[in-house]
This record gives C-alpha cells, structure tokens and sequence, in this order.
C-alpha cells in the first residue's frame, strides 16, 4: 500500500465477507496493514487456515446468509467498517434456462446477506457516531450482461440500495461505498467455467483489474476525510468497456 494512504484512527474493527480469496483476502491484508483489526469471514476452513495465522486477523466459518451466526461477532466485536463481499455467479446461463434454485442462490447471497448484515451493524454504528460501509457490487448491476441477468438484477438492487441508505443515514455519521468494478481477475467464474477455462476465456490477452486494485481504491475512500463520501466507484481494466450491440439475423 501507498505510504500516503491513513486510515483515520477512529476506525479499530472491520468485517471483511467473502474474506478467504480474490477481492476479500485483498481487502482483509490492506485493512490489517493500514492498522485495522480485521474479522475475515469465509465458508472454507482450509482456505481460512491461510489467514489463521496471519497477525491482526480474526478468523471466523460463517454463512452470510445465516445472519443470526452475526450476532455473537457484533456483540464482542464494535465493527466501525463493513466490507460485503461475498458474492457468488453460479451460472452462466440464459434465464429461460436457469435452475429455479440459482435465482434464490445469487439473491441470498449477493443481495440478501448483505442488506441483512448491513442491518446488524448500522445501530452499533449509529450509535457510536461514526462508520463506513462497503459494498462490492459490479459492471452487471450498471448494465445488461449475456448470461447475467440474475446476477445483474441482485448487483443492481446492491447498487439502489446503497443509493437509498445513504439518504436514511444523512447526520449520522456513517458513510456508505459502492465499488462496482468490471472484469477482476478472481474465482468467481470457478463454479461455473472452471478455473482453467475461465483463464482461457476471460483474462488472457489482456491485462485485468487484480483484487489488490480494488483493495487499493476500498482504502483510498476509508482514508478520506470524514465528511467526504465516495458513493460509488466504477473500475474497468483499460482494455475493457460496456456498450456495443450485436445484431442476429434470422434464418430462412
């Protein structure tokens, strides 16, 4: 991290979701770095072993989406930063054509989980005064992607939401960020490509975004003064854009 970048003090404790690889480990090691103490929350023990050890971590197996396994981390812990991060694409495929079980799958957990551990924090953070809130959400909840729809639609209700919040936060103290960034070079596609062929398909060639970048713009916003409210930070790799159309012509 920048030697420039000061995490104001009255910050002790965050909470990073999604914390075990990609964008959330990222964001749990600049936290710590800048001074933070962190909580890391993922589902996978062994991917939560690699973070056990490291000094100024928390490590704790939880669902996102069993939001009452919260309430025994706030109560011992007083979260001044929320980082919801944890998100899941578990299918690439048309809508016609999804599992109905995927749609309650993406929903829980990219829009759901958040807004519910969202709602655990905010009175602890009200009350002292002060708070940031992070949300990561995505280039699919600013504009239609093949294949996306679902996962756009919970991506955009993160987007609303956050732009919603901030009115009901208006004197409190508490800031609230969006990050919605395009192509990170992550697992998320792991489900449902595979690793291998997500590399082939999505990320060479070209350089992408990596998840320290956005570990560096998350503490960029934190670092900022605290009547300054980043409310949405939108990130491309340069050789990516949204827009274009393609036109399919009918047979016969």
């Amino acid at each position: 991290m920048p030697d420039s970048v000061s995490v104001p003090e009255i910050y002790c404790w965050a909470l990073v979701t999604g914390a075990t690889s990609g964008i959330g480990k990222a964001v749990v090691l600049a936290l710590r770095d800048a001074g933070l103490q962190v909580i890391a929350v993922g589902r996978s023990p062994e991917a939560l072993a690699e973070l056990r050890f490291e000094p100024g971590v928390t490590v704790v197996e939880a669902d996102v989406r069993q939001v009452d396994a919260f309430t025994e981390i706030l109560a011992r812990y007083p979260v001044d930063v929320l980082v919801n991060n944890a998100g899941v694409l578990s299918t690439r495929s048309p809508f016609q054509e999804m599992a109905p079980a995927e749609i309650d799958n993406m929903f829980d957990i990219n829009l759901k989980a958040p807004l519910h551990l969202a709602r655990k924090v905010l009175p602890g953070m009200i009350e002292r005064g002060r708070g940031h809130l992070f949300f990561i959400g995505s280039s699919a909840g600013r504009s239609p992607h093949p294949g996306a729809a679902v996962y756009g639609a919970s991506k955009a209700g993160i987007s609303l939401f956050c732009d919603a919040l901030r009115c009901d936060l208006l004197g409190s103290g508490v800031r609230v960020t969006e990050i919605a960034p395009g192509r990170v070079q992550t697992q998320l596609y792991k489900t449902t490509m595979g690793m291998q062929a997500a590399g082939a398909e999505l990320y060479e060639g070209y350089e992408s975004i990596m998840p320290e970048d956005i570990a560096t713009l998350l503490l960029a916003a934190l670092s900022l003064p605290q009547q300054v409210d980043v409310s949405r930070l939108e990130v491309f790799p340069t050789a990516q854009a949204v827009g274009g159309a393609r036109m399919v012509k009918t047979k016969g």
